[in-house]
């Protein structure tokens, strides 16, 4: 079984990455020899298209209230936008009337790390993302290797 870990410590890099304050902030890294064969935004979309798909797409829109584009598009991934993409690394962002988020996806030689940043942008938010937060940290890990696992060469028959 591939090893993915919570880091506690949110490398200033990712800090970096938001552009607000955060309210927020999470990092899981799934360890892996094959990490840099695909770019980030292959691991992004293998992630929250493929894997996350209706699910991701309830709590987002519906429990979280994002506004997030309909129809499949090189700018957004899962209806989220690209804000921000390098070689290493793909930010994508999504606003609701109550927060806004933000999910990182780096990319290094031999791991891929998800961040999740949000900001509240009302006091609502807070009362409505700590319960969810904590569904979040239980699926983020399986998210991770289920995006590794759709990634993988189907052998042939």
């Amino acid at each position: 079984m591939l090893t993915v870990r919570q880091q506690h410590d949110i490398p200033q890099a990712v800090r970096a990455l938001s552009p607000t304050d955060p309210d927020y902030i999470d990092v899981f890294t799934l360890i892996t020899h094959d990490a840099s064969h695909r770019s980030p935004e292959q691991w992004a979309r293998a992630a929250f298209e493929d894997v996350a798909g209706l699910q991701g797409q309830f709590i987002w829109r519906v429990l979280l209230g994002l506004r997030l584009q309909r129809r499949a598009s090189p700018d957004h991934v899962a209806g989220w936008r690209i804000a921000d993409r390098s070689d290493r690394g793909i930010r994508l962002e999504a606003h609701s009337w109550m927060l806004t988020g933000h999910l990182v996806i780096q990319v290094d030689d031999e791991q891929v790390s998800l961040a999740t940043i949000v900001r509240y942008d009302r006091p609502i938010a807070a009362r409505i993302w700590s319960p969810l937060s904590s569904v979040h940290r239980r699926l983020a890990p399986g998210l991770l290797r289920d995006a590794h696992k759709v990634q993988q060469p189907r052998p042939r028959q």
